[in-house]
C-alpha cells in the first residue's frame, strides 16, 4: 500500500468492512420481497447487530462543508423498501416505541414500524454506498464522517429499535414463523 493510502481513513480495515455490510445490508433489504417471513426475520436479527457493530468502528473523520455531496436514495426508494417490509411483517411490523423524545409526555403508548426504522438505516447507508462508490476521495472522506454523525444522532437508534422488535418476532414467534416459511 502506498504512503498516500497508509494514514487513509478511506482505506482502513474498518472502513471498508463497513462499506461490505452496509452494501450487504443494503442489497438485502432491497430485495426483501424474495424472503418468507422467517427467513427476512432470522438474516435481520444476524445482520443488523454487524451493521451496527461496524458503523461503531469507523475512523473519526473531520467534517468538510466545502464538499457537494449528491444523495441517491430518493423518497421512491425509502417507500418501496419500507412498503417492502411492512407487507412482509404485516401485522408484526408494528411495536411499542419507548425511547420516543414525547414518551414522558405521554399518557398512551406511542406505536413505532419496523419497516420505517428499516427504512431509515437503509436511507443513510444507501446514501453512504452511493458516496463511496464514486471513488472520489474528498467526497468518500466526507461520507465517512457524515455516516458517523447521522449514526450517532439518528439511524444507530433506528437500528436498535427495529433489532429490539425483530428479535421478539424471531424468538416468540419461533415455531410458528418456522411452521409458516416451510
Amino acid at each position: 500500500m502506498g504512503k498516500e493510502k497508509e494514514n487513509n481513513p478511506i482505506y482502513e480495515r474498518n472502513t471498508l468492512e463497513f462499506v461490505t455490510v452496509a452494501l450487504e445490508y443494503c442489497s438485502f433489504i432491497e430485495t426483501t420481497g424474495r424472503f418468507g417471513l422467517y427467513e427476512f426475520v432470522d438474516k435481520s436479527v444476524k445482520l443488523l447487530p454487524l451493521l451496527y457493530l461496524k458503523a461503531t468502528l469507523l475512523p473519526e473523520v473531520e467534517q468538510n462543508e466545502d464538499v457537494e455531496l449528491e444523495f441517491s436514495v430518493t423518497e421512491d426508494m425509502y417507500e418501496s423498501v419500507r412498503n417492502q417490509v411492512a407487507g412482509l411483517l404485516g401485522e408484526k411490523d408494528s411495536y411499542l416505541e419507548t425511547f420516543h423524545p414525547d414518551m414522558q409526555y405521554s399518557d398512551a403508548p406511542i406505536a413505532a414500524f419496523i419497516s420505517e426504522n428499516l427504512a431509515d438505516v437503509y436511507q443513510d447507508t444507501g446514501n453512504f454506498i452511493s458516496l463511496f462508490k464514486q471513488e472520489n476521495e474528498e467526497v468518500m472522506r466526507e461520507a465517512i464522517a457524515l455516516c458517523r454523525t447521522n449514526f450517532r444522532e439518528y439511524w444507530g437508534q433506528q437500528l436498535l429499535n427495529a433489532l429490539k422488535a425483530l428479535h421478539t418476532v424471531r424468538y416468540e414467534d419461533e415455531e410458528n414463523l418456522e411452521m409458516n416459511n416451510e
